[in-house]
């Protein structure tokens, strides 16, 4: 019994001793909030509503994946930028010079802010791409799973840049 009782206090101390884990390698550091202000579609082709689309899908993806709170002014660490690109494009073809495949892209310049820490301060291109048939058109659930996708991708990778030192 008294083996017991040494291995559960060897086991909370063990555990107590390694500090903060974050499953997501987040390292907030000392910041308690953040903000995402509002990425205006810039790109020449407009896609309506996708600028608060992916506002909102940087937000949640923090929000999900820290402790942080989302505030709107004031933050510890600031997201701003732009849509810069969003075009669709034929990417393979068939042997009677037909597209078979086309590509959306969607490119986002981001300018993050830790008021912390400037030294983590950066300005930064982001951009995924999803694969479509040709026979399709980019409207409905074709077009809701490919911008879901790409903001999937794109929020993720700057949530890794800027909060992960992997």
């Amino acid at each position: 019994m008294k083996l017991k009782i040494i291995g559960v206090l060897v086991l909370i101390l063990s555990l107590q001793s390694c500090g903060y884990y974050s499953f997501t390698g987040a390292d907030t550091g000392n910041a308690e909030n953040f903000q995402v202000n509002f990425f205006e579609n810039t790109a020449q082709l407009i896609e309506p509503g996708i600028d608060r689309d992916f506002t909102l899908a940087l937000q949640d993806l923090i929000q999900n994946q820290t402790k942080l709170s989302l505030t709107n002014s004031n933050a510890d660490l600031i997201y701003e930028g732009e849509i810069t690109r969003y075009y669709v494009a034929p990417m393979t073809a068939t042997a009677d010079s037909q597209a078979a495949q086309n590509r959306l892209t969607i490119a986002v310049n981001v300018r993050f802010y830790n008021t912390l820490d400037p030294e983590k301060d950066f300005e930064q291109n982001f951009s995924f791409y999803f694969d479509f048939p040709a026979n399709e058109q980019l409207t409905g659930a074709t077009k809701d799973e490919a911008i879901g996708e790409v903001f999937l991708r794109i929020t993720q990778d700057i949530f890794n840049a800027s909060l992960t030192n992997w």
